[in-house]
């Protein structure tokens, strides 16, 4: 495939945030040159990639026009009050925006909403510009994007692959280029699969950390970021995090990236069914992290596998919020979701809050002896993009569509901070994702030992690969 002009200079100039208030501040582009140039290659761009399913366009481009009036009148303060200032974000499609859409992936009608999410508000107010919603599945239900609505979302590493999900257009317009970072959701690992299938950063914060708003029931949905590098999520997340009363779960304490202390304890997982491709590149790690001075302990599985109590709570939050008549406009999986959750009874429900409560003591006790988890994020490199899972994985439309990651939906359950983040490339040519986990509330000490481990793997803002039309 070609490549014009002016996919080439976006690409130069869409960067990191740092790299992108640089350019605004020395005058080598305005905001709403930049805006401007990340649009068009949305629009040449995406109808392949299938990431947007909304574009700001005129709206992004005011916005722009009102940052350049600002930069003009202040200068460098202007970024200390709205330190996002310029940087395109987009959004994914099951977060509240008053200006685009928000159709949760689905065919059925939802309601305007009466304000931006928390989310959406504060990255306005620290100036970023929102230019799109991202794709999803539906109501975000599987780890694929791959919907009635639109899709599927292509991996830009490899557009017959899946860009994974349910965070997966987020995933790949930020791999591609079309936007410095985007908001996500991840009920089960939604924002960490897809960034690990299309090699950016992903992170879920502690439960609450960043507000959900409106609240999902099953207390198992966090907000987070996707971004290039590590330090692009944190400078997000601090943005996004904080308490808001329309959330009664949200809490205080935004993560800041720290210098991270001496030597921790860290307990390598390797889960069973991961692929030896995936296993050669994110223990990789391993001597990285030896070599920080971490003592790094391989274990076993610390927890048994959670996954039947996950079904169970994730399909009655699904069928309380459909009714049987809105059934047939349903994507087939989710419709046999909702089904199931129908034919729990409270004792079923209470059995799994019961096992809930006992995987986050379990875990408690574990990291009592380890300050940080280590593992690849998924098990597999990206399966077909038109697919709910990978071949292997069992009927997509059967209770089983997320149990081939295991090592993602464990800390949804908890609610403890997960991040993902590039560990290299397969052999294969797919990248592979290396997560570390930490205690409830551990946010910056995830975030500070990712900084420093990116540095040292050199993976920071793994990009997909250059066409050869564009190296020549």
């Amino acid at each position: 495939m070609s490549v014009s002009t002016a996919t080439r200079n976006h690409r130069r100039i869409c960067r990191g945030i740092p790299e992108t208030r640089e350019l605004f501040l020395r005058g080598r582009a305005t905001v709403a040159e930049h805006v401007g140039s990340v649009l068009d290659a949305i629009r040449e761009t995406d109808p392949e990639l299938g990431a947007f399913v909304a574009v700001a366009g005129d709206g992004a481009l005011r916005e722009a026009e009102a940052a350049d009036r600002l930069v003009a009148e202040r200068g460098a303060a202007a970024f200390r009050d709205r330190p996002l200032l310029g940087v395109t974000v987009s959004v994914k499609d099951l977060v509240q925006t008053l200006d685009l859409p928000t159709r949760r992936g689905s065919l059925l009608p939802n309601p305007r909403p009466a304000a931006d999410a928390p989310a959406v508000a504060r990255l306005r107010a620290a100036g970023a510009i929102v230019v799109g919603k991202t794709a999803t599945s539906e109501c975000g239900w599987s780890a694929s994007t791959v919907s009635r609505l639109a899709g599927p979302a292509r991996n830009p590493w490899d557009r017959g692959r899946s860009a994974g999900g349910s965070s997966g257009g987020s995933a790949a317009a930020v791999s591609a280029g079309l936007c410095t970072a985007s908001v996500g959701t991840d009920g089960a690992g939604s924002v960490r699969i897809p960034a690990a299938f299309c090699g950016v950063v992903g992170f879920k914060p502690s439960f609450g950390r960043i507000p959900y708003v409106p609240p999902c029931a099953d207390r198992l949905a966090h907000v987070g970021p996707l971004a290039r590098t590590v330090a692009d999520a944190a400078e997000l997340t601090s943005v996004l995090a904080g308490p808001d009363h329309r959330d009664p779960d949200s809490v205080t304490g935004p993560p800041m990236l720290a210098t991270p202390p001496g030597a921790l304890r860290i307990g390598w997982i390797e889960f069973p069914g991961t692929s030896c491709g995936i296993r050669r590149v994110t223990e990789g790690a391993l001597p990285v992290l030896a070599g920080l001075g971490h003592r790094v302990d391989r274990i076993e599985v610390p927890f048994p596998d959670p996954y039947a109590a996950l079904v169970d709570i994730l399909a009655v939050s699904e069928a309380s919020g459909t009714a049987p008549e809105d059934e047939p406009w349903c994507d087939e999986g989710r419709a046999a979701l909702v089904r199931y959750g129908r034919s729990l009874s409270g004792t079923a429900i209470m059995r799994a809050e019961e096992a809930r409560m006992a995987l986050r003591a379990t875990l408690g006790s574990v990291m009592a002896d380890y300050d940080l988890l280590a593992m690849a994020t998924v098990p597999t490199e990206p399966f077909a993009a038109d697919a709910i899972a990978p071949p292997w994985a069992g009927d997509p439309a059967g209770l089983r569509w997320l149990a081939w990651s295991p090592a993602t939906y464990p800390f949804n359950i908890t609610g403890q901070p997960a991040l993902t983040m590039p560990a290299g490339v397969t052999s294969g040519g797919l990248p592979a994702g290396l997560q570390l986990v930490g205690r409830v509330g551990d946010d910056d000490l995830v975030l500070s030992v990712a900084a420093v481990v990116e540095a040292e793997l050199g993976l920071a803002m793994a990009p997909a690969p250059e066409t050869k039309e564009e190296r020549s």
